[in-house]
């Protein structure tokens, strides 16, 4: 431990600090952190992209990049130029105190499995989908082949309330994490997502549901490899009057870069569309703001 700066002991040896305040609690010691990693990173010249600003990366002359992730102080660094990314390694280390894990395997509750000539990976949530069954003792539940009830339609007030809110709102939160990665569950997490507040035992049986289908494939995810080109591809499809409560309709759109699907959506409309072509339109425009 060493003495505060402008701190001079008169004669005297051997003595501590008594720390006052931790810095770890304080509303502003997320900013001051995050200030400090910034200037550091940015020193070597990297650059903090605008869609998030969690995000950091570098092009080299020779027209290659590293890209730079940070949640807290969890750091992932990727890209084609190996010889940038040793020297941001030692940068950072001389920074900070850093501790080089390797090949990324697990990073916020996300499994990467890499594949042996280093083409292609896989992104998946096995052990966190078994937690959340170990967590609700779904286990040794049965099986079921769709996460939803094509027949079923959710209103509120439908059933008996349910005792406990609070345990329906913590198990849609985990699902909602969940969808990182099972996009084929997006839809469904978001119509229960709706019920939060008045929330009843038939909402409850169709979370249950949505844990009985990640059962029978709890380590479903995404692979990511080189697909030869660099297209950019964007579907949309809405339904029309969907929700039988307030007649809105539901949007959906997923894209993909190189073949490789990065992002997707299922989410209501804000307004009521009078025709089925304009609940598409809605969509359509959805997914061009996710496209630029």
């Amino acid at each position: 431990m060493e003495q505060p700066p402008g701190f001079v002991a008169q004669g005297e040896s051997g003595l501590v600090c008594r720390l006052r305040r931790s810095l770890y609690g304080l509303k502003q010691s997320p900013r001051a952190w995050f200030g400090r990693f910034r200037i550091v990173v940015q020193q070597f010249g990297m650059t903090r992209t605008e869609a998030n600003h969690s995000v950091f990366y570098r092009h080299s002359s020779y027209g290659k990049c590293i890209f730079l992730i940070i949640y807290v102080d969890d750091i992932v660094i990727t890209g084609d130029d190996h010889e940038s990314i040793i020297q941001l390694k030692q940068h950072l280390s001389s920074q900070f105190q850093t501790k080089d894990m390797g090949k990324l395997k697990y990073f916020l509750s996300i499994e990467v499995a890499q594949s042996g000539n280093g083409n292609g990976i896989v992104i998946s949530q096995r052990k966190y989908a078994l937690d959340i069954l170990e967590d609700t003792g779904m286990l040794n539940c049965k099986l079921v082949d769709s996460p939803m009830n094509p027949n079923t339609k959710l209103v509120p007030g439908q059933g008996k309330p349910l005792k406990d809110p609070g345990r329906y709102r913590r198990l849609v939160g985990k699902l909602n994490y969940l969808t990182i990665t099972r996009p084929d569950i997006s839809f469904v997490v978001s119509v229960v997502s709706q019920f939060l507040q008045s929330s009843c035992d038939s909402h409850w049986d169709a979370a249950i549901r949505i844990l009985r289908y990640v059962k029978g494939s709890p380590g479903q995810g995404l692979l990511y490899e080189n697909k030869g080109h660099a297209d950019i591809v964007g579907y949309s499809h809405a339904d029309w009057a969907g929700s039988s409560s307030d007649r809105q309709s539901t949007s959906g759109y997923c894209i993909l870069i190189k073949g490789n699907l990065i992002s997707w959506k299922s989410k209501k409309q804000d307004m009521v569309a009078r025709s089925s072509a304009k609940a598409e339109y809605q969509a359509m425009a959805l997914a061009t703001c996710e496209l630029i």
